[in-house]
């Protein structure tokens, strides 16, 4: 027993230690996360999934740790930042539904209809996308798949490495690129309604100036834009599923 004891002693400190260099890059990483790193979950939530997801990542890369966890000063910013960046990587899929459904409220008059109902002000198209985006990543196992994206970010950058700075940014540049050409296409169907609908309102307008187009137009576009959530979100949500899966498959892809 008392051997057993003495055993558990010396290999506490160097279980800390390596927890803390992982609890570095996951801490920073759940601060941005989606879904577990949202503005509505508590402080105290994040501090304990941060913990909990630390326990899941370590026996995964003790051996990319080693024996004797480097605790130099710059492990204390490079794991921060390689693991805000795996972060910012995944929350940019996000951000790519707030910009389509702000496109889309823009295009569709409903820019101003039930703004503001969480924590980030948005329009309601795009609160309605960001929310059915969430749940459908979570429901398809998020979480195992982020734990997997975190440990797999060990093999391109190990420990005490700091990322090459060019390299770093020529990937978040790429990363910005994707999310806002991922967030037009999914606005696609929005921006091509409100042309063919201004078009045909401008020509109703030519052909009888005494008619009020704006008094018929407006609830027109109000509804047509509902409908076409109500038919396109659907089709929508797999498109930006599959593009989040890419990104959870290779973080790093664009580096």
């Amino acid at each position: 027993m008392i051997a057993a004891l003495d055993q558990i002693a010396t290999l506490a400190p160097l279980l800390l230690q390596q927890g803390l260099v992982v609890f570095l890059r996951v801490g920073a990483a759940m601060a941005v996360l989606p879904a577990f790193g949202e503005k509505s979950v508590p402080a105290r939530v994040r501090l304990f999934l941060s913990l909990a997801f630390t326990m899941i990542v370590a026996p995964g890369v003790m051996a990319d740790i080693g024996t004797t966890p480097p605790l130099q000063p710059l492990v204390y910013i490079s794991e921060p930042v390689i693991g805000l960046g795996f972060g910012i990587a995944i929350r940019l899929m996000i951000m790519a539904l707030q910009v389509a459904g702000s496109i889309a409220a823009q295009s569709t008059s409903l820019a101003q209809l039930i703004g503001g109902a969480n924590a980030d002000p948005q329009p309601a198209i795009g609160h309605v996308l960001v929310v059915a985006g969430l749940a459908l990543a979570v429901m398809l196992g998020l979480h195992v798949k982020l734990a997997t994206g975190l440990i797999l970010t060990y093999r391109v950058f190990p420990i005490g490495q700091f990322p090459d700075t060019q390299a770093f940014a020529d990937w978040g540049i790429v990363q910005i690129a994707r999310a806002f050409s991922l967030a037009f296409t999914l606005a696609a169907p929005f921006v091509i309604a409100s042309l063919l609908y201004n078009v045909a309102l401008g020509v109703i307008n030519r052909a009888m100036p005494q008619l009020m187009v704006a008094f018929v137009g407006a609830p027109a576009i109000t509804a047509g834009g509902l409908i076409l959530l109500l038919l396109t979100a659907p089709l929508l949500l797999p498109v930006w599923q599959a593009a989040l899966e890419t990104i959870l498959a290779n973080p790093f892809g664009g580096r």
